[in-house]
């Protein structure tokens, strides 16, 4: 049986969902493991990993990897952190309305920085993630955002200031080079998912 193939039957028999797996040079094998998706769950009822889900994994995983015979030299189960990794359309459904951080495989090119501000050549983008109407963007996902510029320390912003518009990319998952949650720190707690943003962009 193919190694991932073994962690990832392993995790998901014992519950959990298997988000990453990434092995160092110097023998370190990581395994990142997150609760299932379930849809429709209350926003800030959700379960998270915690020490005793990582000690029940490791023990397990250790077991299986020495009756497989792989080759690591130390194992370190943890959860995903702030910055979880979005591989998947389920992973994309599951946090929809999040603020999330993407790296495109290219640039999004002349035709689709046409009148919007936005530079052609970028691939980097911040905002947040929504599903695209059907009559938008045929791609089915989209990152809405504000190129609003950074405010230093002790700056004052007024409060008659005009917000930047608002501007859409839409992208498929074979699009995408990288994706993750963006890792803002909110020490009250996690936030409920953002509400989807009414004052979207039109479509040209």
């Amino acid at each position: 049986m193919a190694f991932q193939e073994t962690i990832e039957q392993t995790v998901t028999g014992l519950g959990y969902e298997l988000v990453e797996i990434e092995r160092t040079g110097g023998g370190l094998l990581r395994v990142t493991i997150d609760m299932p998706y379930v849809p429709g769950v209350v926003p800030g009822a959700e379960q998270f990993i915690n020490a005793e889900d990582c000690e029940k994994v490791t023990r397990q995983l250790q077991f299986v990897l020495e009756v497989e015979g792989a080759d690591y030299v130390r194992l370190e189960v943890s959860s995903p952190g702030i910055d979880r990794p979005l591989r998947n359309e389920k992973d994309f459904e599951r946090f929809a309305g999040e603020l999330i951080d993407i790296t495109l495989k290219a640039p999004i090119g002349v035709a689709a920085s046409a009148g919007s501000g936005v530079a052609a050549s970028r691939k980097k983008f911040r905002g947040t993630l929504e599903r695209a109407e059907p009559k938008g963007y045929a791609a089915g996902w989209q990152i809405v955002w504000r190129d609003e510029p950074t405010v230093k320390p002790g700056q004052k912003v007024s409060k008659k200031k005009i917000p930047a518009p608002l501007q859409a990319l839409g992208f498929s998952l074979d699009e995408i080079h990288q994706a993750r949650l963006a890792p803002v720190v909110d020490f009250k707690g996690r936030k409920p998912k953002i509400a989807p943003v009414a004052d979207k962009p039109t479509e040209k």
